[in-house]
């Protein structure tokens, strides 16, 4: 008699936990599929920005960027934390992840909406983000059900990840009841997000001492992760098509237009480039201690690179007859984040290896690349040398790596990954 076929599973199955030595463990179609999610909500979040510099709104436009983006990635975080540790590809999971996909959807929806009312000084807007959070919110705390039940190991870790994600989603939705204007609204916000941000903290450290820790995969999660700033990349490759649709309808084939439009490109690849440096999986693998930190730290840089296609966006509105916008602004709006990037790449370098990465003088010289690319704006050079300038921060170390640099890299990783398993 034939064997049953094990290639498709059928009807539920119980969340027992993936393996944490998983071989070949890859993103699966589904999230990728939620991904594509991200995709808009970092489009909306980044024209928003760019639209907010140009209207001469830039401190709200700033906020509110700041704000959406830490929510559009938390969001993102949770899903993939979660996946990572207990995806079981059965149709509930599918469904509730779908789920999760309409409320970020809805969470971007409602982006505008919210830009628009810290722009005019009014009471905060988040009511749709709010919605979309809540959708999202009831399909993870299902899930975390699903695990505490499928297997007693986790049950405390998961049951501790209910309790807080929904105590801060009850926050959440008490401030759509108080009519808090921008400064007291960002109060109130912080607090709620310590609630949710120490949700993870509290729950696997609990759990470490009990050994119920989620047994999320080093190697799927930094896979994750370099995904997420793939499409965060995105936002600069639409940046860089904005701006070379203005420039070259205002001034048409110039040096200057293609020198930009140049430059915007070597940015997207420079910042691909310095991101992918560091082989994070190996480490965390072995140092799974690192991982918090790691995690969160990435929500600076991901908000960083979708800030960088903005910025470039931004280059746009110089060439728009409607806005009076300097080369000033434009190239602040790209050096600054670029300078953030730069800077929280460098930390999550350190921390990951434990201690100063080598040829750290050289690559906290190329911070000042930016800086210098602010001052020529300010002292009236064409924009096309400014923006070179900023380029020429990540450019410069690629090159440092590339010609030598990446064996005094080698040698922190190995000696990181080798010094963990001593001790093991």
């Amino acid at each position: 008699m034939a064997e049953p076929s094990t290639y498709y599973r059928h009807g539920l199955r119980r969340m027992l936990g993936r393996r944490q030595d998983e071989s070949h463990r890859a993103a699966t179609p589904l999230e990728l599929l939620f991904d594509l999610t991200f995709v808009a909500a970092f489009g909306v979040a980044g024209g928003e920005l760019a639209h907010g510099i140009a209207e001469n709104l830039s401190l709200a436009a700033v906020g509110g960027f700041a704000f959406s983006m830490v929510a559009i990635i938390w969001a993102w975080i949770n899903f993939s934390w979660f996946a990572s540790a207990f995806d079981t590809d059965d149709w509930l999971f599918r469904v509730l992840t779908m789920v999760q996909m309409v409320g970020v959807i809805v969470l971007a929806i409602g982006l505008p909406q919210m830009f628009a009312s810290i722009e005019h000084g009014e009471a905060v807007a988040n009511e749709v983000m709010v919605a979309g959070y809540v959708i999202m919110r009831v399909a993870v705390i299902a899930q975390w059900l699903r695990a505490a039940k499928g297997n007693p190991q986790f049950s405390r870790v998961a049951m501790t990840y209910v309790i807080f994600i929904g105590v801060a989603q009850l926050g959440w939705v008490a401030l759509i009841l108080l009519p808090l204007g921008p400064i007291e609204f960002l109060i109130c916000a912080i607090v709620v997000a310590a609630i949710d941000w120490m949700g993870p903290i509290i729950a696997e450290s609990k759990a470490v001492r009990h050994d119920g820790a989620t047994p999320w995969h080093a190697h799927h999660i930094a896979e994750r992760y370099s995904l997420l700033a793939i499409i965060a990349l995105g936002e600069t490759v639409m940046g860089t098509l904005a701006a070379s649709q203005a420039i070259s309808d205002a001034e048409g084939w110039t040096f200057s237009t293609v020198m930009v439009i140049g430059l915007g490109v070597v940015m997207t690849f420079a910042l691909w480039w310095v991101y992918f440096l560091v082989p994070s999986a190996p480490v965390l693998a072995a140092r799974r201690e690192k991982i918090t930190a790691w995690g969160y730290g990435h929500i600076v840089v991901f908000a960083a690179i979708a800030a960088v296609g903005a910025g470039l966006h931004v280059i746009a509105y110089v060439y728009d007859e409607h806005y009076h916008l300097s080369t000033l602004t434009a190239i602040w709006a790209v050096a600054i984040p670029v300078l953030v990037f730069m800077a929280g790449l460098y930390l999550l370098h350190a921390w990951l290896v434990s201690g100063l990465p080598k040829h750290a003088v050289l690559q906290a010289g190329t911070l000042a690349l930016p800086v210098l690319g602010i001052l020529l704006a300010a002292a009236d050079w064409p924009l096309w040398v400014c923006l070179l300038a900023v380029v020429l921060s990540p450019v410069a170390v690629v090159v440092s790596y590339e010609l030598g640099g990446w064996r005094a890299l080698d040698t922190q990783v190995a000696g990181s990954i080798q010094k963990a398993q001593s001790i093991a």
